[in-house]
């Protein structure tokens, strides 16, 4: 059984597999395409629609069976909402997805970290690899409620009190890849000026700055590679006409920014669509609190931005990248918070803390880095090494090793927690018999950052 955080993917076996979530819940699915669009109304599985082909909804249990999905279909997200409406999911315990297959093994588990006010949480995805099908844990949220979700999938919703689903919005929407990397479309008045222009940056910049002095962080200042990656990605994203992290040809917008020479520590994005200017938008960007929170992050120094015009529809794709560039001190800074968050856990649980170790260390950047570097998610590389045998490799002579790995968290904070939610890797964090603790980082990859524990005792 595979214990996911979110980003974390594993392969799913030939045949029907289940998704349950016990509890208070309502769960609901959306049918997509490689656009991430809905075809029609059969396409949303939820409570007063619990049947799509390939895809039955029983109670807190969906059953998808991949090979008898719609044609097209390539994507089917899960989703849960409170079962009493208007309640938050922060007023209940955290939903625990379990994934079975057909004889009812136990793929994997998810248990997304504690949510805010959001009233959706997109749980997970199983998704189309090659000729294969595999699920991802997710774990991002929506205030809005399921009719909010339905609408960003391209579902028309009438609100008389329940969703309601009489067709499909004949426009782009976003395909949803990460928690951590979330798209969003912002309404525009219509079709906009083509590519980025000169007086594009320009006008970013000073409206940027003056929202995060506004705000009391410092400034950003343009860096080319970061607006090289942007307009890459707009341009693909214009080109595919739809919102997505990841463009049709597998490539993310962080491998964008590792390929345009920018090693990052920290990074943000914004994919938008719709605004035809700069300061439209900016504006966009101020109304939400996640990509406020973005726009104000006083961790990020440098910024990039770009824009494409979609041939068929006019649609405007924007791509605006922040980031805090990657230093040995802000690595090895960001590396012993989490050894510092670690101990803390084990303080509370009266446990000794772990001693750092330069040779796990070692064994822990180098893992991080090769899973962003050549793109798998995995204890086991794709050469057959394991966790013991890369200590080993470091130099180290611990007789017990144990590994936590995580991607997609933006902050140690945030994975240490992500952890401390998932009873495999809580065991670890917990373990007695464990006295030393390395700690890597790495970003890049489909994810965007790769974070890996070895412990040893």
């Amino acid at each position: 059984m595979s214990e996911l955080v979110p980003g974390g993917n594993v392969p799913l076996p030939g045949g029907p597999v289940r998704v349950r979530v016990p509890g208070p819940f309502d769960v609901s699915a959306l049918v997509t395409d490689d656009g991430g669009k809905v075809r029609g109304d059969g396409d949303f599985v939820f409570y007063n629609q619990p049947d799509a082909p390939g895809a039955l909804l029983r109670g807190d249990t969906l059953t998808v069976d991949p090979s008898r999905l719609r044609a097209g279909a390539t994507r089917v997200t899960v989703a849960v909402s409170p079962a009493e409406p208007g309640t938050a999911l922060n007023g209940l315990p955290s939903p625990a997805l379990h994934v079975t297959d057909a004889d009812g093994r136990t793929l994997a588990r998810f248990v997304p970290a504690p949510a805010g006010q959001e009233t959706v949480l997109l749980l997970a995805e199983i998704y189309r690899r090659g000729g294969g099908w595999k699920l991802r844990a997710l774990g991002q949220g929506y205030a809005d409620g399921l009719a909010g979700l339905a609408r960003d999938f391209g579902v028309e919703v009438v609100d008389d009190g329940a969703p309601a689903v009489p067709g499909p919005v004949p426009a782009p929407v976003p395909a949803p890849a990460s928690p951590a990397a979330p798209a969003a479309s912002a309404p525009g008045p219509g079709p906009g000026p083509g590519p980025d222009g000169p007086g594009d940056a320009g006008a970013f910049l000073g409206l940027v700055n003056s929202a995060r002095a506004a705000a009391g962080s410092p400034p950003v200042s343009l860096d080319a590679r970061l607006t090289a990656a942007a307009r890459a990605h707009a341009t693909a994203m214009a080109a595919a006409d739809r919102l997505a992290v990841e463009s049709p040809d597998g490539i993310s917008v962080h491998q964008r920014v590792v390929c345009a020479g920018y090693a990052y520590l920290t990074v943000g994005e914004h994919l938008v669509s719709g605004p035809r200017t700069p300061a439209e938008f900016v504006g966009y960007c101020l109304t939400a609190d996640g990509p406020r929170r973005t726009l104000h992050d006083p961790a990020f120094v440098h910024a990039g931005l770009a824009r494409a015009a979609a041939g068929p529809s006019g649609e405007i794709y924007w791509t605006a990248l922040w980031a805090d560039p990657l230093t040995p001190e802000g690595l090895a800074r960001t590396e012993a918070e989490v050894v510092e968050l670690t101990n803390a856990e084990r303080a509370r649980a009266g446990l000794p803390p772990l001693a750092p170790d330069p040779r796990l260390a070692t064994a822990a950047r180098a893992h991080s880095a090769d899973m962003a570097a050549r793109d798998f998610y995995a204890h086991t590389s794709p050469d057959g090494g394991k966790p013991g045998d890369r200590a080993a490799a470091a130099g180290s002579t611990l007789r017990s090793i144990g590994e936590n790995i995580a991607c997609g968290q933006r902050c140690a904070a945030d994975v240490v927690r992500g952890w401390m939610n998932s009873p495999g890797h809580r065991a670890n964090i917990l373990e007695p018999d464990f006295t030393h603790l390395g700690v890597g980082f790495a970003g890049g990859g489909r994810a965007g950052t790769y974070w890996t524990q070895v412990f040893g005792g």
